[in-house]
């Protein structure tokens, strides 16, 4: 089974219920496991090494990392640069209304940019189909 690992920023992933639900149905019907990050794992505040440690295994395991950046975030920032040094295939999605950034859109393999949750779904199944 092909798996996918979405990097979300902590503080502002309840924002994001629908986009990910949406997101969850999409792979599950194409037989792709989603890996959310900050859904599956709790570390306590001085846990900062194990965590990055688990990120980056299942940043490894993984076939492409997804990385949500509507919300600037350091985080997944480096999960990011882990998967482009790992040579991991990566998208770079965010809301038309958040700030662009180029160091994401320049890392990725595909970026884009979506107004609706459909058309996020719609953009994310052509590039599923690019890239797996």
């Amino acid at each position: 089974m092909k798996k996918a690992y979405f990097a979300i920023s902590y503080s502002k992933r309840k924002e994001f219920d629908e986009e990910i639900e949406a997101l969850q149905s999409l792979f599950d019907e194409r037989g792709i496991e989603l890996l959310v990050f900050v859904d599956k794992y709790n570390f306590a505040p001085n846990q900062e090494v194990l965590m990055m440690q688990t990120a980056f295994k299942e940043i490894d395991s993984s076939d492409i990392l997804i990385a949500e950046l509507t919300n600037l975030s350091v985080g997944v920032g480096i999960e990011l640069g882990y998967a482009l040094a790992s040579k991991k295939p990566i998208v770079y999605l965010h809301n038309i209304n958040s700030a662009y950034s180029p160091t994401a859109a320049g890392s990725a393999d595909l970026s884009f940019n979506y107004d609706s949750v459909f058309e996020m779904q719609h953009k994310m199944l052509a590039a599923l189909a690019k890239l797996l």
